[in-house]
């Protein structure tokens, strides 16, 4: 067995992600080729041949393979280069430096979303490389543009363009692998689901007028007053496996510790809207978004657009709002459960769709690797099946048939909650915990190759 879960790899990550966390690839507008010219040239630095593939304009994507014998069908590592757009006056470390903290960690816009996974699977492929190991799988990397809005420049663009380059039986990217902490227990979620995207844009026309003479029928304080609604419980709860997979599997570890779990979970199976009450209670309000997300399909308006001229009531007025479906619901269903909230003569556009996503099965020969080898790294800390309320590349990957399992390692203590760290001020990711999860990358990236 190869093994390269040592310093050496776990200081070259670092170096990786700190490195690219000092290139702005934020998004819009994107500009990820000087990231991808990073990681394209450590790529050819280790004998690897990688090819830049440019979508338009500054989206490039990076592709690498490392041949294998072929007695096994290839594995796809993959993680996106681009992050979401920045404050950095309320940053405690400038967001574009690379930072490392006093508490430890290290700050920077990408840190955990996700440029900590590309950095990781960067040093583990070079490392094969260098040491010349040839798998049983090819090993396939792929670092993307364009995730954070919608996939168009780079996986969904890399699938129709260039699949022969991304083809693979799995996908190992985002959306898993950090520390939750529920209960007083620490949980490590695989993503093995997520949401459909479903991004549309409400209109609603009424009489324009003077602004000196209010009127209650405006287009404007109508949708402004519908739009309102939209609040977190504004859909119906629905039931979805894998989100009952997950907390059953939960209940069962928390249930040794908590008296009555198991018969109040009993209760609730079947019972979505009730369990969405239970859950509306909880004192965490972290848990508590996140676990709300899991119950309903979701539409949270965004961006509001109306009028041109501060003394004249605008004729019309439109509300941007993202919706997210849940696995088994339908972009109609989207729509109709929104329109019901908003009424018959709001118009809906599409602006953006992209489906959900379901591993099947759940628990893959892949997926049991990861439990072997978590086993050994934190024993009492189970792994338990995921649907992410947001979305991944998998969208892009799945369309092609290759089956994606989110799973990127990162060790978090019990105060530092992954749900609020990405996107928001001070991204930033504990050095240990980040070098540990290089580690458990490496390992179970050389036992499904080899």
């Amino acid at each position: 067995m190869v093994r390269i879960a040592d310093p050496a790899l776990t200081d070259h990550a670092f170096t990786l992600l700190r490195d690219l966390l000092r290139i702005a690839s934020v998004n819009p507008p994107g500009d990820e080729a000087r990231a991808a010219e990073l990681v394209a040239g450590e790529l050819r630095e280790a004998g690897l041949e990688p090819q830049v593939l440019v979508s338009r304009e500054g989206r490039a994507n990076v592709v690498a393979r490392l041949k294998g014998t072929g007695e096994k069908p290839p594995l796809l590592l993959t993680g996106h280069l681009d992050v979401v757009p920045v404050e950095p006056d309320e940053w405690t470390h400038p967001p574009f430096d690379g930072v490392v903290g006093d508490d430890g960690c290290l700050y920077g816009r990408g840190a955990v979303d996700m440029k900590n996974h590309v950095a990781m699977c960067l040093a583990v492929i070079t490392r094969l490389a260098r040491e010349g190991v040839r798998p049983k799988r090819d090993l396939i990397f792929a670092a993307v543009a364009d995730e954070e809005q919608g996939c168009r420049h780079g996986s969904l663009w890399l699938c129709e363009n260039h699949p022969e380059l991304v083809q693979a039986e799995y996908a190992l990217g985002e959306g898993g692998g950090f520390s939750l902490h529920i209960g007083g227990k620490c949980f490590y979620p695989v993503q093995v689901a997520e949401k459909g995207v479903c991004w549309m844009k409400a209109t609603l026309k009424g009489p324009p007028g003077h602004g000196s003479m209010p009127r209650a029928d405006s287009a404007l304080l109508q949708l402004a007053e519908r739009v309102g609604r939209l609040g977190p419980a504004a859909l119906p709860a629905h039931r979805t496996p894998i989100v009952e997979a997950f907390l059953g599997e939960v209940v069962d570890a928390l249930a040794p510790g908590v008296p009555g779990l198991r018969a109040l979970a009993g209760q609730l199976v079947g019972q979505p809207a009730a369990l969405r009450q239970l859950v509306g209670r909880l004192p965490d309000p972290t848990v508590r978004l996140g676990l709300m997300a899991l119950l309903a399909n979701t539409a949270s308006p965004t961006v509001f657009r109306a009028g041109e001229s501060v003394n004249v009531i605008p004729g019309e007025a439109s509300c941007e709002i993202d919706g997210r479906y849940l696995p088994g619901q339908t972009q109609a269903d989207m729509l109709a459960e929104v329109r019901a909230v908003l009424g018959e003569d709001v118009e809906l556009e599409v602006m953006h769709a992209m489906d959900a996503v379901e591993t099947t099965p759940w628990k893959s020969p892949l997926y049991r690797t990861i439990e072997e080898v978590m086993g050994e790294r934190e024993p009492g800390c189970p792994v338990v099946p995921y649907m992410l309320p947001g979305f991944t590349d998998a969208k892009g990957f799945a369309r092609i048939g290759v089956k994606w399992v989110g799973f990127a390692p990162v060790k978090l203590p019990e105060g530092l909650r992954f749900a609020d760290l990405f996107h928001a001020h001070d991204e930033r990711i504990p050095v240990d915990g980040f070098k540990w999860g290089a580690e458990v990358l490496s390992e179970i990236v050389t036992r499904w190759v080899m």
